[in-house]
């Protein structure tokens, strides 16, 4: 159990002190006595002011999950403070958190409130954060308490959802209310047309203007809303490049998990039903779902992601989807196995749009070798992604890099139009 210990300058105080004045005395000389005197007021008021009881010492976060950039302030409790002047914290160092004092070291007097410690995680992910160490001191600096170690506290740090938004529907909305138009008529919002009344009409569908001109009865017809099964298939196998955090470069993990929670914040926002498939050894599968809470566990899915060198990617994707689903697929597409994959899922009549979430990972520096055995590697990786994904998007895939707001529009405007023209069976 730790206890109060007297600090150096108590210790020095006393020495010099009861040093100055017996030498003082024993040698006749008042010099060394007057000199020693200040030193006896010290060590008299600091031992004096001992303190008598040993503290509980507690710190904790006001928030334990955060969006990347924002930011949590570190309290200490304290269940005595009597005899105590100064507290001293000293917060360890954390990987993409940034802390406020910039090294984690704060103090201050007692009567004028404990310090707090204000952490800002800058990447996504579990957090490790509040490992610090604690002191406390008597007045006068006689008497130290500490430092003693507080255990680390883990924060759940979710995707920053990039400014995201787009006009355009997705291409076979299949729910029963939502925001898209259906392809069917029915009862909606939307104008398809206008045409002769028939039986089982409604009355306030009567065009009066239309029906007065042509001297036979007209009824307006609408497009019913449907909302759209959305599947987010996120390529966490290998996280290529260096992370910056919010502030610096992303990698391709940081483009991947960001893009997806853009995608489904903004899907969710809509109406639509949306389900993720994290492919990596410890991979997750969120079924179909709406609604802020299905949000929030979205998000958390992604917060838990982590890569391992040994994950393989899978030769087949079965994600259960229905008819008229669309999946976006986010992956900087290096593994042939799983461009396989989603080549499978577009033959088999899903939409599939293929997010291509790279960036400049294969981007060579500035002044680089081009001759140089990993410049040459990297260009080989380069030219066969490519081929990749040319005969991706020969397939009916597009794919499109993620560039952040406005990223789809084209393509699923492209999508649904292609949608609607009547297929021919066998």
């Amino acid at each position: 159990m730790t206890s109060w210990r007297p600090t150096p300058a108590l210790v020095r105080a006393c020495l010099l002190g009861l040093g100055g004045v017996s030498v003082g005395i024993v040698l006749g000389q008042e010099v060394l006595a007057v000199l020693g005197a200040p030193f006896v007021v010290l060590a008299a008021t600091g031992l004096a002011g001992r303190p008598r009881r040993s503290p509980q010492v507690a710190s904790r976060l006001d928030h334990r999950r955060l969006h990347e950039g924002q930011g949590a302030t570190s309290r200490l409790d304290v269940d005595d403070l009597a005899g105590v002047e100064h507290v001293t914290r000293v917060a360890a160092h954390a990987a993409h958190v940034a802390a406020s004092p910039t090294y984690g070291a704060v103090g201050s007097l007692a009567d004028r409130g404990l310090p707090t410690i204000d952490f800002s995680p800058r990447r996504w992910g579990r957090r490790a954060v509040g490992a610090e160490r604690v002191a406390l001191t008597s007045p006068w600096a006689g008497w130290r308490w500490g430092p003693v170690h507080l255990p680390e506290t883990s924060l759940v740090v979710l995707p920053r959802t990039a400014p995201y938004d787009t006009r355009a529907e997705v291409p076979q909305p299949d729910g029963l209310v939502g925001r898209h138009r259906s392809r069917r008529v029915g009862s909606g919002s939307e104008f398809e047309g206008i045409r002769p009344f028939a039986t089982g009409d409604r009355l306030k569908r009567i065009n009066w203007p239309v029906s007065l001109r042509t001297g036979e009865l007209h009824v307006v017809t609408t497009r019913a809303e449907q909302d759209a099964g959305v599947w987010l298939l996120v390529d966490a196998l290998r996280d290529i490049g260096v992370s910056g955090g919010i502030d610096g470069r992303a990698s391709t993990l940081d483009l991947t998990v960001r893009a997806a929670a853009a995608l489904a914040e903004h899907h969710v926002r809509t109406g639509d039903r949306v389900g993720l498939l994290v492919v990596a050894a410890n991979g997750a599968r969120v079924p179909l779902g709406s609604g802020p809470r299905h949000l929030q566990r979205l998000l958390g899915t992604l917060a838990r992601i982590r890569t391992d060198a040994r994950s393989t990617p899978p030769e087949r994707l079965d994600l259960g989807t229905e008819s008229g689903s669309v999946v976006h697929v986010l992956s900087p597409m290096l593994f042939t196995p799983l461009v396989t994959a989603t080549a499978s899922l577009q033959r088999g009549g899903t939409s599939v749009v293929v997010v291509d979430t790279l960036g400049d990972a294969l981007t060579e520096p500035d002044g680089a070798d081009r001759l140089a055995l990993p410049s040459l590697a990297m260009r080989m990786q380069k030219i066969e992604r490519d081929d990749r994904l040319r005969r991706l998007a020969a397939l009916g895939a597009p794919v499109v890099p993620w560039r952040g707001p406005g990223t789809l529009d084209t393509v699923l405007h492209q999508l649904s139009r292609r949608a609607q023209v009547p297929r021919v069976r066998a």
